[in-house]
């Protein structure tokens, strides 16, 4: 089974919460205490921080989502099996570039394309795309409070899966993300997605809701003292680099 955690509806056209969320532009239209003009203009810089950062770890490299990155991602979506895991129809490559510039130009997102670390590293002069095995996702779904996001990780290639590269990703942007303010995370994954939810349990998340309407269950993680300190030891191996479309080089 691909790993797959997390709804990726807004993604891609489907019927999953967090898609009905962003589809709202809860961030933009709605007069709220928490979403003041103030507020809104402070997460739309942070959102958008990673459009010059790329993280660096062990197995994995995480760098923007780029125009780069579209055609090697639209070839993905066109597996059933990813888009029955991810709630999604496939798009044409027109629409899956709109995509892409929506996604990063969007104040209330944060997303990673996922690297093979190894194949980047011991390939000079490789592209990134030929490197892409996946995407990491961070979300605001919440509008009362801003301290939640939804995370969701993809490891698309067959043969990546099981190796532990979710799970770094996850870890890069939980730790990467918790400078931003946010304390409270959520996974929703499919009910039959047993990979996922395990990997997710690992990383101290803990089980608080099921939907049988989505058949998706939620898990939750909240960053106190301890699992901050506990986070930060997990990923005190990954670099934070500067990034620009096309120029990052391996070490």
């Amino acid at each position: 089974m691909a790993e797959v955690g997390g709804a990726r509806s807004h993604a891609h056209v489907g019927g999953a919460a967090a898609g009905r969320a962003w589809e709202r532009g809860w961030l933009e239209e709605v007069d709220h205490p928490f979403c003041s003009g103030r507020f809104r203009r402070w997460w739309a810089a942070t959102m958008r921080l990673n459009q010059n950062t790329m993280l660096l770890g062990k197995k994995v490299v995480l760098v923007p989502y780029t125009s780069e990155h579209v055609p090697r991602y639209h070839e993905w979506m066109k597996s059933e099996e990813l888009q029955r895991l991810t709630a999604s129809e496939p798009l044409t490559l027109e629409q899956e570039y709109a995509m892409q510039r929506s996604w990063r130009e969007d104040a209330d997102k944060c997303t990673f394309i996922v690297l093979d670390a190894e194949k980047w590293q011991a390939q000079p002069g490789a592209t990134e795309e030929s490197c892409m095995v996946g995407d990491v996702n961070l979300f605001l779904t919440d509008l009362e409070d801003p301290t939640l996001g939804e995370i969701e990780v993809m490891i698309a290639e067959p043969s990546c899966r099981g190796k532990g590269l979710g799970t770094e990703a996850v870890l890069a942007m939980l730790s990467y993300v918790a400078t931003l303010g946010l304390t409270k995370f959520e996974a929703k994954i499919g009910q039959g997605n047993e990979p996922s939810i395990r990997m997710f349990q690992k990383l101290h998340f803990e089980q608080v809701a099921v939907s049988s309407v989505f058949q998706e269950v939620t898990l939750r993680l909240t960053v106190s003292e301890s699992e901050h300190q506990w986070l930060l030891e997990q990923t005190s191996h990954v670099e934070e680099k500067p990034y620009r479309d096309g120029s990052a080089e391996p070490c």
